[in-house]
């Protein structure tokens, strides 16, 4: 089971934690970095994969270096009987590159890019007869998105 933290021994911590900094480094370079045989690597990262625990090798690109250089954070709330159709709205906007479903008085919480202000107003209107909006422009990210503390702490 991915949520298995008692299963993750210190050699499976240490290959997530090799690949969080480098998704791309070679499987000789990653079974000497963590101390074992490139065939012993090559297995523990099959079984890491089919047991769901890595999800997907992917990059971390930089809105801004392909033109979206301002992100915002929109919190939604769909009118009453519109949850579903608010729901594939945001699913279907590409500017829209995570959405959390949450509790408490909004329903989804956006993280979105754009080229520009009028970007925006574009993006919202989208929603705008079917929820309530409510949006904060993103300063800086003190921290970005990372690995959980992979050991149990004592």
């Amino acid at each position: 089971m991915a949520n298995d933290v008692q299963s993750l021994g210190e050699v499976d911590q240490a290959i997530l934690e090799a690949l969080a900094g480098n998704a791309r480094i070679s499987l000789k370079e990653l079974a000497q970095q963590v101390g074992l045989s490139s065939p012993s690597a090559a297995e523990r990262l099959r079984r890491l994969e089919e047991r769901g625990v890595i999800k997907a090798f992917t990059i971390d690109l930089d809105p801004a270096a392909v033109g979206y250089p301002l992100q915002a954070i929109v919190r939604v709330r769909p009118l009453p009987g519109k949850l579903h159709i608010v729901e594939r709205i945001i699913q279907e906007i590409p500017e829209i590159i995570e959405c959390d479903k949450v509790t408490g008085e909004d329903c989804f919480i956006a993280r979105l890019v754009i080229r520009s202000m009028a970007d925006l107003d574009g993006i919202l209107d989208r929603v705008a007869e079917r929820a309530e909006t409510n949006t904060a422009m993103i300063k800086a990210s003190p921290v970005k998105r990372r690995l959980p503390p992979l050991s149990r702490r004592k």
